[in-house]
């Protein structure tokens, strides 16, 4: 039997996973058979790569807008364009992300103990 689009079977094996799932003892979840914990972020290393990313941005964009006013003919206008506004994109959300660390430092710093 459908109802509408879903199929009345598929509703009653997800109520039967919820009852299942509110029946389990509260406790720490066991991961999957054969699946690896998430691996920890090192918070230094993952800011580096985002700016690092930034970085090769800009460096290809300059690369391309050098190409372009020399004359390469493999080089047009509209990827220069393109790549040019990607470079400022992604500097201007790096900047709002400084000023949001900044901000919680701030936050951070005023608490009282």
């Amino acid at each position: 039997m459908k109802t509408g689009m879903i199929d009345a079977s598929k509703i009653e094996a997800m109520i039967a996973q919820l009852r299942a799932a509110a029946t389990r003892p509260d406790g720490p979840v066991s991961p999957i058979q054969g699946e690896k914990p998430a691996a920890k972020v090192d918070f230094a290393g993952a800011l580096k790569s985002a700016l690092d990313q930034v970085n090769g941005a800009q460096t290809k964009s300059e690369e391309l807008a050098k190409k372009f006013v020399l004359g390469d003919d493999s080089v047009n206008l509209s990827d220069v364009m393109i790549n040019s506004q990607k470079a400022n994109i992604a500097f201007q959300a790096t900047i709002q992300v400084r000023n949001k660390l900044v901000s919680a430092y701030h936050d951070i710093m005023n608490m009282q103990v």
